[in-house]
């Protein structure tokens, strides 16, 4: 009878302890979702996949004869084209694999 009371009792406390950190977390997520600005947690967050040519200059060289020449004096038109390209053969190859996407070029 007594063993059965203190194996209640230490069920009961650690029902209580699981329950003090359930809420916790709860807390902590709370905070976490205020802190990053979530205001509706049913809605899931939008994802962007961000694309970034390392060196366009060394890219458009290497892939255009007349991009060696305009590189030189014109690199901002170079880096333009460089990333139109690659927008365009992206777009192919995802519209291959029937995959839809919105693709923009973002100027930061």
């Amino acid at each position: 009878m007594t063993l059965l009371l203190i194996v209640s009792l230490l069920l009961v406390l650690f029902s209580t302890f699981l329950a003090w950190q359930l809420l916790e977390q709860r807390k902590v997520i709370a905070q976490m979702m205020e802190s990053d600005d979530i205001t509706e947690p049913d809605r899931d967050p939008e994802l962007v996949l961000t694309l970034k040519v390392v060196d366009p200059i060394a890219l458009a060289k290497r892939e255009s004869r007349s991009a060696r020449v305009l590189a030189d004096h014109l690199p901002v038109m170079v880096r333009k084209m460089v990333y139109q390209e690659v927008m365009k053969e992206l777009e192919l190859e995802l519209a291959e694999r029937d995959i839809d996407v919105q693709i923009h070029i973002e100027y930061r």
